[in-house]
């Protein structure tokens, strides 16, 4: 089956998420990348979103954390509070899954403003839960389009800490959990190079080239001794994600792909 490059980043993102993993979800990209994984490869995922369900288990992808289908989906609910103190910062979310405007070559994340904070170019959506999710979850995983707009040489603001200056900057930092794990991006999947945590490139999706990627960085970015190739969409995974993106259209009067 033909697929697009969105479609083989979400998918990519997905068979990250291992099966019978605690995961708090960000809405959007990693909300579709958190989906789309309950209904192929780890049916047993349990899905965390900040507004308190436990256990979510939406049939369309959500407007936003207070989406009923949420609530109404999940094996529980409770309060945001009991989210962050209870969950979070006490240790029992395997994989935060994030998304960002701009992320920089340690992981750090943008959703704050473009340009000076108090003349800003662009004024983000903001933090929400972010830092918190980067600062206490085990592992993160971040998703976004590459672009040399996004993938920055240094951020305009840091909202969400992911490696800070590298090194060994997280754990004087005093945050917990091992931070940013992949970046998986519509080109290809990055990982933090041990020591440095800086992140390279440790595998191209299917007919992208290095060029495209090194164009499509904000920093010289560097390559993996091994980069692999990643495996192209199966029919089942493809299948389960236009059937998701289709249900949430109907249901938003939304047009096709706008899900």
């Amino acid at each position: 089956m033909a697929y697009s490059t969105n479609e083989m980043m979400t998918v990519a993102a997905a068979r990250r998420l291992k099966n019978g993993s605690v995961c708090f979800v960000g809405i959007g990209l990693p909300s579709k990348a958190a989906n789309l994984a309950r209904l192929t490869s780890s049916p047993d995922v349990v899905l965390i979103y900040e507004s308190g369900p436990i256990g979510a288990k939406p049939s369309v992808l959500p407007l936003s954390i207070g989406d009923g289908e949420l609530a109404e989906t999940a094996d529980t609910v409770v309060p945001t509070g009991e989210i962050f103190r209870y969950w979070l910062q006490g240790g029992r979310i395997d994989v935060g899954f994030l998304g960002a405007a701009q992320v920089d070559r340690f992981g750090n994340i943008n959703t704050t403003v473009v340009g000076d904070y108090h003349q800003p170019k662009v004024r983000l959506p903001g933090a929400g839960g972010a830092p918190e999710i980067a600062g206490s979850a085990k592992s993160v995983l971040i998703i976004l389009k590459q672009s040399a707009r996004s993938f920055v040489d240094k951020l305009d603001f840091i909202t969400s800490v992911g490696h800070g200056e590298g090194g060994d900057s997280r754990k004087r930092l005093g945050l917990p959990g091992a931070g940013p794990v992949g970046i998986i991006t519509d080109l290809c999947i990055m990982e933090p190079e041990a020591g440095t945590h800086e992140f390279v490139v440790t595998a191209l999706h299917p007919g992208v080239t290095r060029e495209q990627v090194v164009a499509a960085t904000g920093w010289p970015i560097r390559f993996a001794p091994h980069v692999s190739t990643t495996d192209e969409p199966t029919e089942i995974e493809l299948t389960a994600l236009r059937d998701l993106e289709a249900r949430t259209a109907a249901a938003h009067g939304q047009a096709p792909g706008e899900a």
